[in-house]
């Protein structure tokens, strides 16, 4: 979908199509996938409607089976007999296997997988009686865990590819060898191959750990309200009102993509998804207004980026932190509001000094939709959107409230909307494209869950983060660098999730021995894990934006980089003071203070990036003092922005009083500069057509 080709005149509204009428709605980690069809994409409807009424059932507590009250493992188990065979499926073997049949090795691998869970799943009940998990379990349940072992490592390599795999596998087997004396520090208690298998594929800590656990109690119920909301046209709504709001302002159309995304970013928790359904959009529309193809493509990537950093719906990484910490998921929803609105006021800065200092004017009044008919329209998504909120912050109820607010949306949907009410086959559309994300994500899961059991059944976690502590001689400011090189290293070639799992095992315990809050610890492995989508060679989320734009790929990721650069330092700021991820004692009133200085010192770093200061000018008026002039602007934003006190040897007030000390004069010396003026001011609002 694209803006409307005569948008050029202006009495002729930009108009919108539904962003998500095209199969893009998954969260996709590659590109290649097989779309079923005939008897297979029936069989993966009925395996995703099943999937969802197991979910809801277990959550309800509904007793669809009768005098049978089925044990947590017996459910998970169900879901991965249900969903885990369809891997093989959907995703090929091979760059050279076709698409448009299922071949006849991918059938058997699907055949194995269900035999193998269902077995498992029959002896499950015994085996938690009888303490097989550490050893004495029948040839059978070994036979069919060796196997379940091996498909799961295929079903990594095909959802997260060759890289993931070959993270993931060898630490599967360390405890095969743990008790060898080359691995020195690494070593730990050695297992045989029949308790390894038993470990891995029956105990609570390993394939049934934390990643299934959180994708069957609250992320399978966030994934259908988050598809049923954006079947429901509310994707159209969200760009439209962005286009409504924002649209006018200096560069209008860039601020527009940032609003749009950061409010479909939260619905639907997958960057991806985010960069090829707004980014259709608001891509030709940036380019349009002036903004250069690769800067576009930049913008979008980074606003899309904060899909999995923005509550209310993050992506499943969240849900995995939330069962790592204990915690729910609403306490990780509630961290993740200052850390990203940071980001987007950052984003939003950049764009603003980036179209002042280019002359960029916003979308004229009468080309954009209209405020309030855009309300009339959509008004009941922002009430389901309030009863989500409500229920996940003040009733607690995390793995109810995606439910009723479904529920709620597809009554109000068929109701009030005549062009986007559910059919038949909606409905059977609705449950394919859960059932495709269903499925990847339990491939990942599922085989990131042998890495956690692997650690535990050795017991190397322990004297691993007395090794790391050793390393950087009790210094915090070296450990948390090094976590976050690692993080970023180890995101280039791992899935989000998966990268976070590794890190939370192997570094988290370290940070956190040194007295950091845990929830700022696991929140900080989190953001420098996800920053690969922006930052090359991988940039997934900017190369997928290229490809919109028509821009060069490389280019696009650096410009990502770039603009989104204020992401890079968020991390260290909620570490050093946890108030900003709503964590230590009274952290309001404290988060208040922190974030208002966070976001002027944001306001400067954009300044210098960009090479225009809003409330100063253009700073290539300085002429030879304009690179000083931006250094000094980043530095001492960059100052004035980091919280004091904690692990940093400064206090707030000296810290603070530092970014002032290089802001005043960087500034009087600017405005000295700069004094024809007439250039500065936020938000100033359009008042002429848009230059090409």
């Amino acid at each position: 979908m694209r803006a409307d080709q005569h948008a050029s005149r202006p009495t002729k509204r930009i108009v919108f199509d539904d962003p998500h009428s095209v199969d893009n709605m998954q969260e996709a980690e590659v590109t290649r996938v097989r779309t079923l069809h005939g008897f297979w994409r029936w069989a993966l409807i009925a395996a995703a409607a099943a999937t969802i009424l197991l979910c809801i059932n277990q959550q309800f507590s509904l007793r669809f089976f009768i005098d049978y009250t089925q044990l947590n493992t017996e459910y998970f188990y169900l879901l991965i007999a249900l969903m885990l065979p369809f891997t093989f499926l959907i995703f090929p073997g091979s760059a050279q296997a076709r698409l448009d049949r299922v071949p006849w090795y991918d059938i058997v691998l699907f055949a194995l997988t269900v035999a193998s869970a269902l077995v498992l799943m029959s002896y499950i009940r015994k085996a938690a009686e009888a303490g097989w998990e550490f050893g004495g379990a029948p040839t059978q349940v070994f036979i069919a865990g060796l196997a379940m072992w091996a498909l799961l490592m295929e079903a990594l390599r095909r959802t997260g590819g060759w890289s993931l795999l070959l993270c993931v596998f060898p630490f599967t087997v360390y405890p095969l060898f743990a008790g060898a004396r080359w691995l020195g520090p690494l070593g730990g208690s050695q297992s045989t191959l029949e308790q390894a298998t038993a470990y891995h594929v029956l105990s609570g800590e390993s394939l049934l750990g934390i990643p299934i656990q959180a994708f069957a109690d609250t992320v399978i119920g966030f994934l259908v309200f988050g598809t049923a909301l954006m079947m429901t046209g509310a994707g159209k709504f969200f760009i439209n009102l962005s286009f409504a709001i924002c649209g006018t302002f200096r560069g209008g159309a860039a601020k527009v993509c940032i609003f749009a995304s950061g409010l479909l970013g939260m619905m639907s928790g997958s960057i991806i998804s985010n960069v090829l359904t707004a980014g259709t959009m608001t891509i030709p529309v940036m380019k349009k207004s002036g903004f250069r193809a690769s800067y576009a493509a930049a913008i979008e990537a980074c606003a899309s980026t904060g899909a999995v950093l923005a509550p209310p719906v993050m992506g499943a990484t969240a849900f995995v932190i939330a069962q790592f910490l204990n915690v729910s998921y609403a306490e990780v929803a509630v961290a993740a509001i200052i850390p990203a609105t940071l980001y987007y006021i950052g984003l939003f800065m950049q764009v603003d000094s980036y179209a002042a200092r280019h002359g960029l004017e916003g979308i004229p009044r009468a080309e954009l939709p209209s405020v309030i008919q855009t309300l009339k329209e959509g008004w009941y998504y922002v009430f389901v959107i309030a009863l989500l909120v409500v229920m996940l912050l003040h009733f607690k109820r995390e793995s109810h409230a995606p439910f009723y607010a479904t529920a709620l949306l597809l009554v109000l949907n068929q109701i009030f909307s005549k062009d986007t009410r559910w059919t038949l086959a909606t409905i059977g559309r609705f449950f394919e494209v859960n059932g495709r994300t269903f499925v990847e994500l339990v491939g990942i899961l599922a085989g990131c869950g042998l890495l956690i059991g692997a650690f535990s059944m050795t017991g190397v976690i322990s004297s691993l983060a007395g090794d790391l502590l050793r390393i950087a001689g009790d210094n915090a400011f070296l450990l948390l660098v090094m976590c976050a090189v690692t993080s970023l290293v180890l995101g280039l070639g791992l899935t989000t999730t998966a990268c976070y799992i590794f890190l939370a095992i192997l570094v988290a315990p370290a940070l956190e021995k040194l007295g950091l809050n845990r929830m700022a610890v696991h929140m900080f492995i989190f953001y420098w894990g996800m920053l690969s989508s922006i930052t090359p060679p991988v940039a997934i989320a900017s190369f997928a934006a290229a490809g919109i734009a028509g821009s060069p790929a490389m280019k696009t990721g650096w410009e990502s980089m770039w603009v989104g650069s204020i992401i890079y330092f968020i991390p260290f700021f909620f570490v050093m003071n946890p108030a900003l991820v709503m964590q230590g004692p009274d952290p309001y009133l404290a988060a208040i203070g922190l974030m208002a200085l966070a976001a002027i010192g944001t306001l400067f770093i954009c300044g210098g990036i960009q090479g225009y200061q809003i409330g100063i000018g253009d700073l290539r008026r300085a002429g030879a003092a304009e690179w000083p002039l931006r250094i000094a602007l980043v530095i001492g934003g960059f100052v004035l922005a980091t919280p004091g006190g904690g692990i940093n040897p400064l206090s707030q007030m000296q810290i603070t009083g530092l970014g002032l000390c290089i802001l005043t004069p960087t500034v009087l010396i600017a405005v000295l500069l700069l004094r024809r003026g007439g250039e500065s001011g936020l938000l100033r609002p359009s008042t002429r057509p848009s230059a090409s």
